[in-house]
């Protein structure tokens, strides 16, 4: 039988022997630039359509992961911060979105979300507000269901920082900072504190799911 998939020789910067690999991953885009909801749509299909490159044990409804990393929904956050948290965001650009995921101890989250206003202060920006992220946590399996974190938002305006490339460098610091300062806080439940993404431009929505749960959860 001849081979179908033959790599290419070593070449320039090439070499087959890094080679590895990798978690199912999918990629669609509008070539202009353009947001939609189709996209997003998309992106889930793609996730379900790679469930093969998924993985699970024993319980078929517990994942070890899924996730979509997509633009910053500035529409949405528009309209549903005014409805559901009491603020206004600011203009498209002006501000950032942090995804995080907290301790179950209520004690244990404040300190969290404390140390994260404090650092964004710290940094020159202005921290907006939290919203609580609607979640189904009953389609959950077994394992999953035990380590699931409480997931909130989190939204800081440029403050004194320029928009774009310098406010994306302030997150990056601010993220940084706030997982290290967590890390050795003495928490005892530092290790459901995890920020999944903290940018001006993009966001990821993801969790301890199989490819089909992404959506439903």
């Amino acid at each position: 039988m001849e081979k179908t998939h033959i790599q290419p020789k070593a070449q320039g910067l090439y070499d087959p022997q890094n080679e590895h690999e990798n978690c199912g991953i999918g990629l669609i885009v509008d070539m202009k630039g353009r947001k939609s909801h189709d996209i997003v749509k998309g992106a889930l299909e793609i996730c379900v359509n790679l469930d093969h490159r998924g993985g699970c044990g024993c319980d078929p409804i517990t994942g070890d992961g899924a996730g979509i990393f997509i633009q910053l929904p500035h529409n949405f956050f528009k309209a549903v911060c005014q409805a559901e948290c009491g603020f206004d965001v600011p203009a498209e650009g002006d501000y950032g979105v942090g995804f995080v995921f907290l301790s179950r101890d209520d004690e244990e989250r404040q300190s969290e979300e404390t140390i994260i206003e404090e650092i964004v202060a710290e940094e020159g920006l202005d921290f907006i507000g939290w919203r609580d992220v609607p979640v189904r946590s009953e389609i959950l399996g077994k394992a999953s269901k035990a380590c699931e974190p409480v997931m909130r938002q989190f939204f800081v305006s440029k403050g004194e920082v320029a928009a774009g490339l310098e406010l994306e460098r302030k997150l990056y610091i601010v993220r940084r900072l706030a997982t290290h300062r967590i890390r050795y806080s003495g928490t005892d439940e530092e290790a459901l504190f995890y920020i999944s993404s903290l940018s001006s431009r993009t966001m990821t929505y993801k969790g301890m799911l199989t490819t089909e749960q992404l959506e439903q959860y």
